[in-house]
């Protein structure tokens, strides 16, 4: 089994180590990650410059690009064969409900998805990063099961998992996205150049997080599993719109 690992937290970040140390000896391993942190990057690709890729001591490649252009770069030119799968994380944080549509992290999943290829999103639910490991063994587990029962087509889930010990872990539970708050807004500074300089405020509290999504499931001590979709077309809205439209 031929695995492509990379994130948005930079090829340095403990997260991605932890988990290619993880997998390692279940598949072949090759981590393909920015050289920088690209959170929040969503699906940018990088078209007004071209991108170098090198490779760091520790063997893993880095590029000076998007989570996005990274998963691209390698399935589309630099690896000799298709991966079985495009695994982005362990990312440092939550990617629910709505940060999905910024996440770098979910975005590296999405392209490997794209491109015809299975593709997990993994997150640990916290900025305190005591226990990768839980995520990387949830994520093994999951290695394990397709080894065992190969997925029938491409898919694209979004893994969370709460920082806590493997022990103290419930579960895993296969969820909805849930959806937060409006986000706070921007923080408003001058900078020592007497400049206005503004920082994009936090994202907003959970507000639909009922049974079945995945707050509610990291909530109670699980591990989230949500399969995600590409498509963004509003289908109950075309009959509406066309009337507007084509009267």
């Amino acid at each position: 089994m031929r695995i492509l690992l990379s994130n948005d937290d930079g090829y340095f970040a403990p997260g991605i180590e932890v988990l290619a140390r993880t997998l390692s000896d279940l598949a072949d391993i090759t981590v393909v990650a920015p050289e920088r942190d690209r959170s929040g990057a969503s699906n940018s690709l990088t078209l007004d410059r071209p991108l170098m890729l090198r490779r760091a001591a520790n063997g893993f490649y880095f590029v000076n690009g998007t989570p996005t252009d990274c998963v691209h770069l390698a399935v589309t030119g630099m690896l000799d064969h298709l991966p079985d799968m495009v695994i982005s994380g362990i990312n440092l944080g939550a990617n629910m409900g709505d940060d999905t549509i910024y996440s770098g992290t979910v975005a590296a999943a999405t392209e490997g998805h794209l491109l015809g290829v299975p593709s997990i999103a993994v997150s640990l639910t916290s900025h305190k990063a005591a226990h990768f490991e839980t995520a990387a063994t949830v994520v093994r587990r999951m290695v394990e099961r397709c080894l065992q029962q190969p997925l029938g087509e491409p898919v694209l889930l979004n893994l969370n998992v709460p920082d806590v010990p493997l022990a103290d872990l419930k579960g895993l539970k296969v969820t909805r996205l849930g959806k937060r708050h409006k986000a706070e807004g921007v923080v408003r500074q001058i900078n020592p150049r007497g400049d206005t300089v503004y920082w994009i405020g936090a994202a907003g509290p959970a507000q639909d997080a009922g049974e079945g999504t995945d707050f509610h499931a990291v909530e109670n001590g699980y591990a989230s599993v949500t399969p995600l979709q590409i498509d963004l077309t509003q289908g109950t809205q075309i009959a509406s719109v066309r009337s507007w439209l084509e009267p």
